[in-house]
This record gives structure tokens, C-alpha cells and sequence, in this order.
């Protein structure tokens, strides 16, 4: 690490983080929003390129996340003195993509390939096939899953195909800030991810006949397992701080609490007489000559609230 000059100074839980985890083969970081996770992953990648450990990336965000590494996170963290290649993934079939994909995959490259997908492409062939093609090509790798619980469905298309996907990556890292959203059995899927041995468990029973308490239900003639309890979580939580770093932002972030401060907004002459007009008659007359009206309380409150908002569209016409 000494050789690594951040580009955007860390936090000292970012730093503490780091440190803990930048050579380990695979690592959870459970930090939640706002605490810089995404950050700490690109270092990650950074340090691990400048020990020439890692030339390629492969990073899989979910949709509405994934265009920001590409735009925000890694322009904004990686240090300028590392050469990179980025391709973003498109579902195109443009020709230009698939030259930026040929390159990016089959040339030699002096400095850190990255490929940047949303998860939802790994549910598709195409999709599982550009990243495992990647992945295959540039064996000397890094395979990052943000926001992980949404690999958390073992029998999912899209985690069964990353599965196969990890065993092509040299280093994986997890990120989320709420490892857990329903019950710890969320844990099974994201924890094999980076590795068998991480919890100590191939089979998804097995974990859960050690972690969960399970009773025989009926319906008709159907019989199944129901989870009804949990067991043995202080156990499972010393499994977890072996490859993992929590992060709370309450305990690294000296920040106020909430403050939450009331404005009142006077109506226009306007607004105040339509809105008197639409509360009692269930209509309103516009200048304009047209009429807006009601036909059930429900679209009546929501023409209020509109007229409220500063516009209010007629029967006909424009807004």
C-alpha cells in the first residue's frame, strides 16, 4: 500500500478498512449508505493493480446504480497515474460496442481493464457470456458485487450464473449496507459468492439446519419446511467478522441529528379561489373559459393538491 497515493483522502474508517482488507482473496464490506463503500472497493482495486496483482475488474451494480461507477466513483477515486480501460455494457448490438468489447477483452493492455455491467444483465446468456469471457481472458482479476443482496435468492438465474462466474476470479469483494433483509438465511448466497469456506458451508441445507429452527407444515396435500426461528447467531456473527468490515454511520460520521422545520406557502389569489371553487363544488373554472372536474373523492383530493402544486390540467386542454 505504501506505493498508493489516494486520490480522494479516505476517512479513517475507510483507511481501517482498507488496510484490513486489500490482499485478502475475498472480503464482505457490510457499510451502510453514505459511509463510502463504493471508495473503499476502488482503492482496493487501485492498491491491488499498483502490486501488479490484479489488470482487470469486473464490477456488477444493479441497474439503477451501476452507471454511476462508471460516471462518479471511479473518475471521482481511482488515482490519475493508474491507466484504465472502461467499458460500460450495453445491451446493443452496436458495432462500436462490440469493437470496445473485442478490445477490452482480447488486447493487451498496459494499465486496468474494467468492465462495469448491471446485475440484471447476468440473468441473460448474452450478458453471462461477455462477463465470463472477460473474466476467462484476463485471469489476473478482481470481481466486485455491489448492493450483494441481490444475490441473496440462490435458486435466481441471475446468482446461479454469477456463481459460476466467481470461480474465474482471482480476488471478490462483496459490498451492502444491510447484509440481512429478511432473515440471516440471506447470508447463505453472498457469502458463497466470495468463497465455500467462508462460513463453512457447500450446502444451503446445512446452513440453515445450524442456523435456523425449521417445523414440518401441511396445506392439503402438500408438505413443506417453514423457518420459525433462529439459532446460533453469535456463532454465525464470529464467522462473519473473520472476512467482513461493519461500518455504521453512526459511529464514523459525527453528524446532527435531523432537523426537521415546517414552511408555510401562502396560496396565490388564483390558486385560493379555484381551490375553493374545486372543494365545494367538486369543479373549477379556469380564466381560460375551460372546466376541471371531479368524478370520486379521490381524484377530487388529487386535483387539490395539484392546484396546490401551481397547475391544474381541464377536462380538455393543456396543463
Amino acid at each position: 500500500m505504501r506505493e498508493y497515493k489516494f486520490k480522494t483522502e479516505p476517512f479513517d474508517h475507510q483507511r481501517r478498512a482498507l488496510q484490513d482488507s486489500w490482499a485478502a482473496d475475498y472480503y464482505a464490506l457490510f457499510m451502510e449508505m453514505g459511509t463510502g463503500k463504493s471508495k473503499v472497493a476502488i482503492d482496493t482495486m487501485g492498491v491491488l493493480h499498483k502490486a501488479k496483482k490484479v489488470g482487470a475488474a469486473l464490477i456488477l451494480a444493479p441497474k439503477g446504480v451501476y452507471d454511476n461507477w462508471v460516471q462518479g466513483e471511479i473518475p471521482t477515486h481511482l488515482p490519475d497515474d493508474i491507466n484504465r480501460s472502461m467499458v460500460r455494457w450495453s445491451p446493443s448490438t452496436s458495432k462500436k460496442f462490440q469493437e470496445e468489447m473485442k478490445e477490452l477483452v482480447y488486447e493487451p493492455f498496459d494499465g486496468l481493464k474494467i468492465f462495469v455491467m448491471n446485475i440484471e444483465a447476468l440473468s441473460t446468456p448474452r450478458g453471462t457470456k461477455a462477463a465470463y469471457m472477460f473474466l476467462c481472458k484476463n485471469p489476473g482479476n478482481i470481481m466486485i458485487v455491489d448492493e450483494s443482496t441481490t444475490i441473496k435468492n440462490r435458486k435466481a438465474t441471475r446468482t446461479k450464473n454469477i456463481m459460476m462466474l466467481s470461480k474465474e476470479a482471482l480476488y471478490k469483494r462483496i459490498l451492502t449496507g444491510s447484509p440481512i433483509t429478511k432473515s440471516p438465511m440471506d447470508l447463505f448466497s453472498q457469502c458463497a459468492f466470495l468463497s465455500a469456506n467462508a462460513l463453512g458451508f457447500n450446502s444451503y441445507y446445512s446452513f440453515q439446519n445450524r442456523y435456523a429452527l425449521v417445523q414440518k407444515r401441511s396445506m392439503g396435500s402438500r408438505a413443506f419446511q417453514e423457518i420459525v426461528g433462529y439459532r446460533r447467531l453469535d456463532e454465525l456473527n464470529l464467522k462473519l467478522d473473520l472476512f467482513s468490515n461493519r461500518v455504521l454511520k453512526e459511529h464514523c460520521l459525527d453528524l446532527p441529528d435531523k432537523m426537521y422545520i415546517r414552511r408555510d406557502v401562502e396560496l396565490t389569489e388564483e390558486q385560493t379561489r379555484v381551490y375553493k371553487q374545486m372543494k365545494k363544488l367538486a369543479l373549477a373554472e379556469l380564466e381560460i373559459g375551460k372546466l376541471a372536474t371531479t368524478t370520486s373523492v379521490l381524484t377530487q383530493i388529487m386535483r387539490l393538491q395539484q392546484i396546490c402544486c401551481g397547475f391544474l390540467q381541464p377536462d380538455e386542454g393543456e396543463i
